[in-house]
């Protein structure tokens, strides 16, 4: 128990006096108190620190121009963080001087008098004996809270078991994030929510990104919040969040410097074994496209429990450097928490997740949380699921040019074979194919690329091509025979009018054509 005024103002024998009765200066008597100290100097903070308790006989209130102000005494007190003053009585004067009342319940500065017979010194060996047992306690108890620590680390479940330990040892809420700022676990259970819990996660994805040990305090509504990093140089694992009422005293942040040396060493080991379930993953993914489905449905259910049953969809997402292990983190805990739903890997370069019809909303929440494009196949049965995956990998071709989010086999499918050649390098083809027409236009101030475009999407129809650009239908029959021998094709044919076509959708804009 720290050293307070209020303690030592219970203490029977000192016979203290409290003068004080405005609320600021009551609410400060439970505040530790650093050390007592004595000074009759009219100005004694250069020789104290803030949160002591200052004793005076009042020898700078006398009489003559060297006299102290009151005011002007208590004010630099406070200034200096001065915690209580104890006026001696019956020394210099009789009582506590009105005016020193007044300035101290002005100032909100707790004001006690001590009678004659009992010693200053009493008072300072009074709050070193609470000092030093309040240190031995913090200590005592240190020392048991990390003995209670370090068993809790040797669980099954040693990350958990640790950090609800350091929750409970220090009465705060602490939560554990991910690199890619995601909450994997707080103590105790929804502590953290809300406003809280999006700035202290902004906050942890910020330092972690930094790639540096870090640490930083940021207060919310009045709550001050500890961020720390976990891991490292390099090689940051997350970062380890902290808040509750009350700052730590230097046992409690021992208890904490601890825990994170524990937590980074727990976090590092899991990396590597993260890692070798990441290789099995790999290996089951190459059973299941290799038609080892018994032996990959085997392996699964006894490390992440069963793979998706009946009718499953194949979705394909890049790996990036800054993204894909945070994804992979996401995922592991979306098959924790959906057994069953999904099963995923890292496979030639790609993240390959194969999943039920029902779980396709955490794709969309990929995507979105990510950044990352990805490519969807259409429902497929396990036999045939490497064709899935090359549909879901003509999707994610189409998804990166977008941006990200999920594209699907079936939104693709439906914009035609032709359409698919605008994606692909059959636009310089179409650019050499188009070239003497768009050249003839630029030269002459022709329109014969886009009227030749206008007649083929009415169907060769010269009356409605007329209509739609506002010119008479000879006119357009002109130009389509002028663009037939431009390109030395009968565009009456079938076969002409669907390779002009497809020349038309792979070139886009007619101006990129030439």
């Amino acid at each position: 128990m720290p050293a307070t005024l209020r303690r030592l103002l219970a203490t029977p024998e000192f016979k203290l006096t409290l003068l004080s009765t405005d609320a600021a200066s009551l609410s400060r008597l439970d505040e530790p108190a650093a050390w007592v100290h004595s000074s009759d100097l009219a100005d004694p903070t250069p020789f104290l620190s803030s949160g002591q308790v200052l004793l005076t006989t009042g020898t700078q209130f006398g009489a003559g121009p060297a006299a102290t102000s009151a005011d002007e005494y208590v004010e630099r007190l406070v200034a200096c963080g001065i915690l209580g003053l104890g006026f001696g009585t019956e020394v210099i004067r009789e009582g506590t001087p009105a005016e020193l009342i007044e300035a101290c319940d002005r100032f909100g500065m707790p004001l006690f008098e001590v009678p004659y017979r009992t010693p200053f010194i009493a008072l300072i060996r009074a709050a070193a004996d609470m000092v030093a047992a309040d240190a031995y306690a913090r200590n005592t108890w240190a020392l048991e809270a990390q003995g209670a620590i370090a068993r809790a680390a040797l669980r099954p479940d040693g990350l958990n078991a640790t950090l609800a330990e350091l929750s409970r040892q220090l009465g705060h809420w602490v939560a554990l994030f991910s690199p890619g700022g995601g909450l994997e676990r707080v103590f105790p259970e929804e502590s953290l929510q809300g406003e809280t819990l999006a700035a202290v996660r902004e906050e942890a994805t910020r330092l972690v990104r930094r790639g540096q040990r870090a640490s930083s305090t940021i207060t919310i509504g009045g709550e001050q919040l500890t961020v720390q990093t976990l891991g490292g140089l390099g090689r940051l694992r997350g970062a380890l969040a902290l808040g509750g009422s009350g700052d730590l005293d230097e046992a409690g942040r021992d208890v904490l410097t601890s825990v994170i040396a524990l937590a980074s060493l727990a976090l590092e080991q899991n990396h590597a074994l993260d890692r070798a379930r990441s290789h099995l993953r790999s290996g089951v993914l190459h059973a299941l496209f290799g038609g080892g489905i018994e032996l990959a449905a085997g392996i699964a259910r006894e490390m992440w429990g069963p793979l998706p049953s009946g009718l499953v969809r194949v979705a394909v997402a890049p790996i990036t450097t800054g993204s894909t292990d945070a994804a992979t983190d996401w995922l592991a805990l979306q098959v924790e928490q959906r057994p069953g739903d999904l099963f995923f890997g890292l496979l030639d370069g790609s993240l390959i997740v194969v999943l039920e019809e029902g779980a396709i909303g955490l794709l969309d929440e990929l995507g979105r949380e990510f950044s990352m494009p990805v490519g969807l196949s259409d429902p497929v049965t396990y036999a045939r699921l490497g064709e899935a995956r090359q549909q879901a990998q003509q999707a994610l071709n189409r998804a990166l040019e977008i941006g990200p989010g999920v594209v699907a086999f079936d939104t693709v499918s439906q914009q035609g074979v032709l359409a698919f050649l605008a994606r692909t390098n059959a636009r310089q083809i179409a650019g050499a194919t188009l070239r003497p027409l768009v050249e003839h236009d630029e030269a002459e101030g022709t329109e014969l690329v886009r009227t030749l475009r206008a007649w083929l999407e009415s169907n060769g129809h010269f009356d409605q091509t007329a209509r739609e650009l506002g010119v008479h239908r000879h006119t357009v029959r002109s130009r389509v025979a002028t663009a037939e021998r431009l390109l030395g094709r009968d565009l009456s044919t079938f076969h002409a009018r669907a390779d002009v076509w497809a020349a038309l959708l792979a070139a886009g804009d007619p101006a990129g054509a030439a």
